[in-house]
């Protein structure tokens, strides 16, 4: 392998089973703050900035209101976090992918406590070239920001990276910069609305990805 390539990683939903955990947590906030949004509308917002998913599922509710639910959310998903568990392949593809001579980040924009556990979880410190967090970014995707955040801590311009994300926003922040992105059905989200998006590839999870990652994108870093 000749210039150095990475493969950035979103969390919840691609390497951690953790959108329904947070939908259920977002619903309960919802509902204690004042109003009540349906589960599977909070469910396709999953992964979005959460003050922009706020504005767009209950943008009936006042600022203090906002931000109760927001702080509800955290409250009540940090209290569901030993429900969290990897999603198949995890571990196994960031350690075969560091194997390999690629730079392995973690992209996510996750406050520093839910990070903390989702990394406790992972248990793969050894194998990470480097993390984003919520602290790096004011806003999340489909802002693009931290996707630009983890390309300038893996030192490679965007043919040189590929990202691995299970939402529309996810591969929203991706073409942006023109990173080629991998989508992954374990988020929820259909093939059809990633690959419309423009995923370059999409599998049903990282553990698919794992057993034909020489037909994927990633092929082309080695």
């Amino acid at each position: 392998m000749g210039e150095p390539a990475a493969v950035l990683f979103d969390v919840d939903g691609t390497l951690v089973d953790s959108n329904y955990l947070h939908a259920r947590a977002w619903h309960r906030a919802f509902r204690e703050a004042g109003t009540v949004v349906p589960t599977w509308r909070i469910h396709r917002a999953i992964g979005m900035d959460g003050g922009t998913l706020i504005e767009t599922l209950a943008g009936d509710l006042d600022k203090d209101a906002a931000d109760h639910a927001d702080d509800l959310h955290s409250r009540f998903y940090l209290d569901s976090a030993d429900e969290l568990t990897l999603l198949p392949g995890a571990r196994e593809i960031l350690s075969d992918l560091h194997g390999r001579g690629l730079r392995v980040l973690l992209a996510t924009s996750a406050p520093p406590d839910e990070l903390a556990k989702l990394r406790e979880l992972l248990d793969s410190e050894d194998v990470l070239y480097a993390v984003t967090g919520g602290e790096d970014v004011d806003t999340a995707k489909p802002d693009p920001t931290i996707v630009q955040i983890a390309l300038d801590r893996a030192g490679v311009p965007p043919e040189r990276a590929v990202f691995v994300g299970d939402t529309v926003w996810d591969v929203r922040a991706c073409t942006a910069l023109d990173v080629p992105i991998i989508g992954v059905l374990s988020g929820g989200i259909s093939r059809g609305e990633l690959e419309d998006e423009g995923a370059a590839f999409v599998c049903d999870d990282v553990a698919q990805l794992l057993r034909e990652v020489d037909k994927s994108p990633i092929a082309r870093l080695f």
